[in-house]
């Protein structure tokens, strides 16, 4: 297979499958509806477990602490493995889809990732304003929303920016499950093509695409909140 060949092919491939009856636009949409549940769900419990961790309450810390560390330290897929099917044996009422399943996998990986983000950022906060505030009368609430957290979020946005990045790139592996996203588009286009290099490199531009226009636009947002600050 020549390189001629492979960007014939790729180009064949995207004219069908992308311009044609838009198989992989659903792929794209499955891949970004995954995503997004992932961050925002991710990113919500995350700043949760973030805060709980660094409460008093001994057990709370330590329960969270070990959420995170087992989390952190194992394989995503094996985390997805276990959503699908833990997530239907608790809650068998609900009948959650597969896509349910994995979704709820991502965003409790991403949780773990984005909780350290998060404490780190308000750890980076100058003390003393938190002590200043106190000393004002202002809540142990109030001080965190209105005072810690808008200066922490300037802190972390670089690095919350990176794990929104992943979490698109991790979307790959429900693949496993075939809820429909990208890396599922490749094997049902490679089924009927039997073009493999020119559909993964199809796959790979798109993924590349999208990553590198969410870089761009979290780039334009740090430097406002730059400005802005």
């Amino acid at each position: 297979m020549t390189l001629g060949s492979i960007l014939h092919d790729m180009w064949a491939i995207f004219v069908e499958y992308y311009l044609g009856h838009g198989l992989l636009w659903t792929g794209i949409g499955y891949t970004l509806l995954l995503s997004a549940i992932a961050v925002v769900c991710g990113t919500i419990l995350g700043s949760l477990l973030a805060i709980g961790r660094m409460s008093r309450f001994k057990i709370l810390h330590y329960i969270i602490t070990a959420f995170v560390e087992i989390m952190r330290g194992t394989p995503a897929l094996l985390q997805l493995y276990i959503a699908y099917f833990i997530v239907p044996m608790l809650l068998p009422s609900l009948d959650p889809s597969p896509i349910a399943c994995v979704a709820i996998g991502l965003s409790l990986n991403s949780a773990a990732y984005v909780s350290e983000i998060v404490r780190s950022g308000i750890n980076a906060v100058d003390k003393g304003q938190t002590e200043a505030a106190r000393a004002l009368g202002l809540t142990a609430r109030t001080t965190m929303t209105k005072i810690v957290l808008p200066q922490a979020i300037r802190n972390i946005l670089p690095a919350l920016g990176n794990e929104f990045i992943t979490i698109i790139k991790e979307t790959s592996l429900a693949s496993t499950f075939f809820v429909g996203e990208l890396m599922t588009t490749y094997a049902t286009i490679k089924g009927v093509t039997f073009n493999t290099v020119p559909t993964l490199m199809d796959i790979g531009i798109i993924y590349f695409v999208m990553t590198f226009t969410l870089s761009k636009l979290l780039g334009v947002a740090e430097r406002r909140m730059k400005a802005g600050a």
